[in-house]
Order: structure tokens, then C-alpha cells, then sequence
């Protein structure tokens, strides 16, 4: 792919200037109106006529952007594997990584990075907007100027926040938590089942608390083999056998997330534990999310849950439905023996759950 890269001339102050490199994939943040009155991506190189004050922040900044920046609704492997392979390759030319992203899939994003950049140790920060960065009320400038300060935050010269995240809306997010729950507000994004990462304001309050600690030993590897063949099938009052049988049959498919009521509960009648039963002895994952924004799977909870784990379903904890998904394409790439893919489902590589 041939990546456009822009190097923008901001103000240096000092020796100790940092870097961030930004990755530019598409989304509203980096849109304009053009003459006409449409929405059109805007050339970064002119980003510092969009938002001055960048040229006195003591940052040095490159542009990189995907040579068609795409609808996040388009988002797919490839893309993943794009945005690793950027961040992989600057890895020790920056201090900290923005990614630029639409909004809908911006937790599918940064829950795959968050596997896939295995020893991470710098921060990685997903961010964007709910309106275009020339538009009078634009979120656009709060959000990417504060992802460019948390990018570059250290103490004693070491990264503040040492992961992958989403910052919206004054608040930041472990990226494998988060959940996209609103379209027409700002607050866009909930990490309901994990503390915020940090909150600004006139400052900065970092929860260190909550974000994982920078560990010295720690070296980058981009573990890029995924596997897209799992489903998401959403329980509902009212499905039937036909439907389980049909989604289960589908040729090649290896996993399914599948999302239950409350805390892992599922109808419990002879005919559904069947078609679950039926597909794990034929070799297909199937894992537990509740439909729930907050709170966690508990099998065995109630009596409608015992079931499913007594015929093989692996609870997902409190893992939300995007770091999943995402989870279960990423093991199924790396593992080859089931067991041990059923394993890791249930313990966390990343942050994404708790144990």
C-alpha cells in the first residue's frame, strides 16, 4: 500500500521534543465541506490551518494516511493488518501513535490492535469525531489535540499510558473495553465494565491505578494472523431451531460469539442445548457475551445458564461483544489446536476481561 505521509512544521521548543505518528484512516474527524456542501477528506498537510494552535504544542508530528481513507462501516482484516504494520514499522522512531478512525467500528479496531501489538509499551490512541474538524461545533480539535498530549505524556521518560485506547469526549478508555453507544452526542463511547483510563479537563487526571504498567523489558511483535470465519448470533424471544441449525452450518465457519441474556442466559429448552451441543462436538467455538452494556457471564448462575456449560460453551466473562469477536479471529489465526484456543478465551491477554 503506498501510505501518504505528510511531516507537519510544528513549533520545536526544545531537544526533547516528542514525536507521535499520526495514522490517518478515514472518519469524520479528518473531513471538510467543500464548495458544494459535501463532506470530502481533507489534505492533512493543511491540518495546521484547520487547527492553529497544534503549531505551539511542542510535538513533532508526521501524517501518515491511508491512500483511500475508508467509512469505518467498511473496515476489515486488512485494514487491521495496515494499521499494526504502520505502528510496527515507526515503532522506535515515535514516542506515541494517534489513529485517526470513524467512529461505528473504532472499538473492533482498537480491540484487534490491542492483541495483535503483542509487547506494546508505547501509547496508541484511537480517536475521532462525531462532527467534521470544520464545522463550527466540531468535536474534531478537543479530541485529536488531547489524543496528541496523552500520545506524548510521560513520567520519569516513561509513557503515562503504555496501551492501546480510545479517547472521546474528555474521556479515556482501555481500547478492548470500550462500547460505541451513542450517534448524535458526544459522549460516544462507555467502558462499563472497566474504570476510565484517564479524564480532562483543565488537566489531565490519569487513573494510573487502572492502566497497565510500562514494562521495560517488553519488545513489539505484530501478530497479524487472523481468522474472519466466526459469526455473532444474538439471542431473541422467539428463535427457532431452523435458524441455530442454519447459522451453525455454515461452511467453514470456526466460532461464534454468542450473545445471551443477562448474565449468560439462554432459553433452556431440549431442542437449543441440541443445536449447541450438535455444533461443539462437530469442532465449532461458541462463546459467551451478554447483550448487556455492563455486568459479566456467569454460567452456572441460573438454571438456564447450567446448561450451556455443561455442553461446552465458554464463557466470556464480562468481555465486551467487539473484543470477542475480535479475540476469538485473532486466536483462531494464532492456535491451531481447539483446546487451547478455548483456553485463552477465557483468561486475558490483553486487559479485555476480568478474571
Amino acid at each position: 500500500m503506498n501510505y501518504k505521509i505528510v511531516r507537519l512544521n510544528t513549533r520545536i521548543k526544545s531537544s526533547k521534543t516528542s514525536s507521535v505518528l499520526i495514522i490517518y484512516t478515514g472518519g469524520t474527524l479528518g473531513m471538510a465541506y467543500d464548495e458544494s456542501g459535501s463532506l470530502v477528506p481533507f489534505n492533512f498537510g493543511q491540518i495546521l490551518e484547520k487547527i492553529p494552535i497544534l503549531s505551539n504544542m511542542d510535538i513533532a508530528i508526521t501524517v501518515i494516511s491511508f491512500p483511500e481513507p475508508i467509512d469505518s462501516s467498511n473496515v476489515s482484516m486488512h485494514h487491521w493488518k495496515d494499521m499494526a504494520y504502520i505502528i510496527t514499522e515507526n515503532y522506535d522512531s515515535y514516542d506515541g501513535f494517534v489513529v485517526l478512525h470513524g467512529t461505528d467500528t473504532m472499538a473492533y479496531s482498537a480491540s484487534m490492535l490491542s492483541y495483535m501489538l503483542h509487547g506494546l509499551n508505547k501509547p496508541v490512541i484511537f480517536t475521532g469525531a462525531q462532527l467534521p474538524i470544520s464545522a463550527m461545533r466540531s468535536d474534531a480539535r478537543e479530541n485529536l489535540m488531547t489524543s496528541l498530549e496523552i500520545a506524548t505524556a510521560q513520567i520519569d521518560d516513561y509513557p503515562i499510558v503504555p496501551e492501546v485506547c480510545i479517547f472521546f469526549n474528555h474521556m479515556l478508555l482501555r481500547g478492548n473495553r470500550a462500547k460505541k453507544v451513542q450517534s448524535v452526542h458526544f459522549d460516544a463511547f462507555e467502558s462499563e465494565n472497566y474504570p476510565n483510563l484517564a479524564e480532562s479537563g483543565i488537566v489531565i487526571d490519569y487513573n494510573t491505578a487502572a492502566i497497565r504498567p510500562y514494562e521495560s523489558h517488553r519488545k513489539l511483535v505484530n501478530l497479524n494472523d487472523l481468522d474472519n470465519r466466526v459469526m455473532i448470533l444474538k439471542l431473541f424471544p422467539g428463535i427457532t431451531e431452523k435458524v441455530m441449525d442454519a447459522c451453525f452450518a455454515i461452511e467453514g465457519l470456526k466460532g461464534v460469539v454468542l450473545e445471551t441474556y443477562g448474565s449468560g442466559n439462554s432459553p433452556s429448552e431440549a431442542w437449543f442445548m441440541k443445536s449447541l451441543e450438535r455444533a461443539i462436538k462437530k469442532g465449532l467455538i461458541i462463546l459467551n457475551v451478554s447483550q448487556c452494556n455492563g455486568g459479566r457471564v456467569i454460567q452456572g448462575r441460573y438454571e438456564t445458564s447450567k446448561e450451556l456449560l455443561a455442553v461446552g460453551v465458554v464463557s466470556g466473562a464480562d468481555m465486551t461483544t467487539e473484543a470477542a469477536v475480535t479475540k476469538l479471529m485473532f486466536l483462531l489465526g494464532q492456535e491451531k489446536d481447539t483446546e487451547e484456543i478455548r483456553r485463552k478465551l477465557t483468561i486475558p491477554i490483553a486487559g479485555e476481561m476480568t478474571t
